[in-house]
């Protein structure tokens, strides 16, 4: 069958709009007709070098679709079943699965290459060849081919063009204040970067109870807009911030810093290593690209001050469960989806959709599969 989707060729190149070949799914596999896809900035990272692909590959991991067919052996779903992808697939069964860290199954080993689980490939072009799905997932087209270990059965009431955020950044952020940094009531947190994830990272560390969310990042409309998810101080620079922080912790420092910037460096994590006190955590979740060493801070001072950095995948999350607690948590009014989106986008604006990601104009951006239908 054909279908239209956004391939990126190589670094440093806008994606193209190509109808391409895409095979209908094999055993344990699943065809979805996609309803929505959220612009993350780690697809920007595979135009940008940060992360090693291989090429051609289509983007796209946070998706919500309908399940048009099922392979042999597929029980998870059923056609006609609405479903919100995860980027990290689980299988239930193998070591990390079977001790509730679903977000490092070894099914994903292949997300980056693109490949499906056994290294073939489900969608092909007559001049590119095989092309890979990110995540196993390439999003960004109207159908896609998928494995079932990769798809969440959602309540078919709740609309998938705001499901579909939590696939990626809903959970990420959530999960890096909550589950990675172990937030607690009465709790000072301090959030670096205000996008897609950090600003969930902000409703986590809010709905956790903290007694003070701190936020940090240079643009205006995001610390505005950080306020309305539980923000109760923002500020455009770390040194504004940890002076803040000095001051309402009677100079004890924060319990959690989380490091949610689109692009990792070492002075944000240094700031963050900085900024909190004995005992406590900082929370490394943003990425760079992997032969750049952002970690670089004292060890007497990690020693003697007891502090912990650690990193996050997926927020430490288990996608087959936390996917549905942030979707009931949603329908109970308890979690904001809606206000994260700012902008939605035909599959063809998808360039001019990461731009305004790059310009920081928006906080969200969706791609609405059903627009100019």
């Amino acid at each position: 069958m054909k279908t239209r989707a956004a391939v990126l060729t190589g670094y440093h190149r806008p994606f193209e709009i190509r109808e391409i070949d895409l095979d209908e799914p094999r055993a344990g596999e699943v065809l979805l007709t996609m309803s929505a896809a959220g612009l993350c900035h780690s697809d920007l990272h595979m135009v940008d070098g940060d992360n090693v692909v291989r090429f051609p590959i289509v983007g796209g991991h946070e998706a919500a679709g309908i399940v048009e067919q099922v392979g042999p052996g597929v029980t998870r779903v059923a056609p006609g079943d609405h479903v919100v992808c995860s980027f990290t697939p689980a299988c239930g069964t193998c070591r990390y699965c079977s001790t509730g860290k679903q977000n490092l199954c070894n099914s994903g080993a292949t997300i980056l290459e693109g490949s499906m689980p056994d290294g073939t490939f489900r969608m092909h072009d007559p001049e590119l060849g095989d092309i890979g799905g990110f995540c196993m997932l390439g999003a960004f087209s109207e159908r896609a081919t998928v494995s079932e270990l990769s798809c969440v059965k959602v309540d078919d009431w709740l609309p998938l063009d705001k499901a579909v955020l939590v696939g990626c950044g809903v959970p990420t952020g959530w999960g890096s204040a909550v589950n990675a940094g172990g937030v607690r009531p009465g709790d000072t947190v301090v959030v670096y970067g205000l996008g897609g994830v950090g600003m969930n990272a902000v409703q986590g560390a809010a709905h956790a109870g903290a007694k003070y969310v701190i936020c940090v990042d240079p643009v205006e409309f995001k610390r505005k807009t950080a306020l309305d998810f539980g923000a109760t101080h923002v500020f455009a620079t770390a040194e504004e911030a940890a002076t803040a922080t000095r001051e309402l912790t009677w100079g004890e420092g924060a319990d959690q810093a989380i490091c949610v910037v689109g692009v990792m460096t070492e002075q944000v994590v240094t700031d963050a290593f900085n900024v909190i006190g004995k005992g406590s955590t900082v929370v490394v979740t943003g990425v760079a690209n992997p032969a750049d060493l952002t970690v670089h801070v004292s060890g007497s001072d990690m020693v003697f001050n007891q502090k912990t950095i650690k990193g996050t995948l997926f927020g430490s999350s288990n996608p087959q469960h936390d996917i549905i607690r942030m979707l009931r948590l949603y329908d109970a009014g308890q979690l904001k989806l809606d206000e994260l989106i700012t902008r939605t986008y035909t599959l063809d604006q998808i360039n001019e959709g990461y731009q305004d990601l790059r310009d920081g104009t928006i906080i969200r951006g969706v791609i609405d599969f059903t627009l100019g239908a």
